[in-house]
């Protein structure tokens, strides 16, 4: 009883491919005539864009790999001024003491 259903289904998918095949044979068709009849200058155009962007990439890519060694000497730089804190600090106690002990020397 539902054999003509499945029948006419099968028939409308059918129809639906042969459809979208058409419509891929013709827009395939048309894409090529359009890559054809491109004029040489906009591929030349196209490839020294490419050349560009390829030179971008290389300048980012060595920039990336300097930013990694520039990290590195900004905490090696974090280091330092830790120690130089510490050191004037230590300079300064030690002037403090040296001062107060100067003051009760006698004085020619």
């Amino acid at each position: 009883m539902a054999d003509w259903a499945i029948w006419a289904a099968l028939i409308v998918v059918m129809l639906a491919g042969f459809a979208a095949l058409a419509q891929f044979v013709v827009r395939a068709r048309q894409a090529w005539r359009d890559a054809r009849d491109t004029p040489p200058e906009v591929l030349r155009r196209l490839d020294e864009f490419s050349h560009k962007a390829e030179a971008v990439a290389e300048k980012i890519a060595a920039t990336s790999n300097s930013t990694a060694e520039l990290e590195g000497s900004v905490e090696r730089l974090r280091v330092s001024l830790a120690q130089l804190a510490v050191l004037r600090a230590a300079l300064d106690e030690a002037t403090g003491t040296v001062g107060r002990v100067t003051a009760y020397l006698p004085q020619e």
